[in-house]
């Protein structure tokens, strides 16, 4: 106890001394008002989140229970996240849904992305037409049959803004979507690679709020397993068409042709 007394004061007089000085009247002002505004903006955001908050319940408390208990959190709640609860009456208001168990879209992520898109999803015909709706599908343009462009079209589309923001978070994940993107990434460079992965991310949001997924992660590791197959598939393929063989050469097998 003694020598935890003596740390404490020494660090007391560290601060102290660090904190001494001669300091000029007017930074100081300007300290001041930094901090008062500091303060306001914390009081602003406090008051957001209240009334979001009460919003919330209100709408959650309209709608009937859901058969599906609330899952498990996929992640720790992150530091600047709101401070009340986002996840029970958000499970509510989507029937059952959970957003948060996609991979990159927490709590606040999926609260902002039900307010842009609702959680009807029967007004687009099938995930395709949401992506389409997003801005986050290629914009093919086709001129006697060669493609002359693929790229998405400009938009101030709010759910896209959100749903590229939680791509860009999965750059360093050990999921099968930070698989993806890395993947896509190294090909065709990371602006491209985050417009792909929104448009995924897009596609899984319209499944889970249809009630057609529950969202669970097979992995980095099974996401390569499962690319490997598909590259090898194709390459069999090519080869047939080439009257060519595809061999193992650690077992010296030939590769099958796939069953067409």
């Amino acid at each position: 106890m003694q020598s935890r007394a003596n740390q404490s004061l020494c660090q007391i007089s560290l601060i102290t001394a660090a904190l001494t000085g001669n300091y000029r009247e007017e930074r100081l002002f300007c300290v001041r008002q930094n901090f008062t505004a500091y303060q306001f903006h914390l009081q602003q955001i406090a008051e957001c989140d209240a009334e979001i908050e009460a919003l919330l319940n209100l709408l959650a408390a309209q709608q009937p229970p859901p058969a599906a208990a609330l899952p498990v959190p996929r992640a720790k709640t992150k530091k600047h996240a709101p401070a009340f609860d986002i996840r029970t009456p958000l499970h509510v208001l989507t029937g059952g849904a959970d957003l948060s168990q996609i991979h990159s879209i927490g709590p606040q992520a999926a609260l902002q992305l039900v307010a842009e898109i609702g959680t009807d999803m029967s007004r687009w015909p099938t995930e395709h037409h949401f992506a389409s709706w997003t801005t986050l599908a290629p914009n093919n343009k086709i001129s006697g049959g060669r493609l002359l462009s693929s790229r998405t079209p400009a938009s101030a589309n709010r759910a896209a803004t959100i749903l590229r923001r939680c791509a860009m978070s999965l750059a360093r994940t050990s999921t099968a979507l930070g698989a993806f993107y890395r993947r896509l990434a190294a090909r065709v460079g990371k602006a491209k690679a985050i417009t792909a992965t929104a448009r995924k991310l897009a596609v899984l949001v319209y499944r889970v709020l249809s009630g057609d997924l529950i969202y669970n992660d097979p992995g980095a590791t099974a996401y390569h397993q499962l690319n490997r197959a598909r590259e090898l598939k194709s390459l069999r393929k090519r080869a047939k068409l080439l009257g060519f063989e595809l061999v193992d050469r650690s077992s010296g097998e030939v590769l099958l042709n796939p069953v067409s």
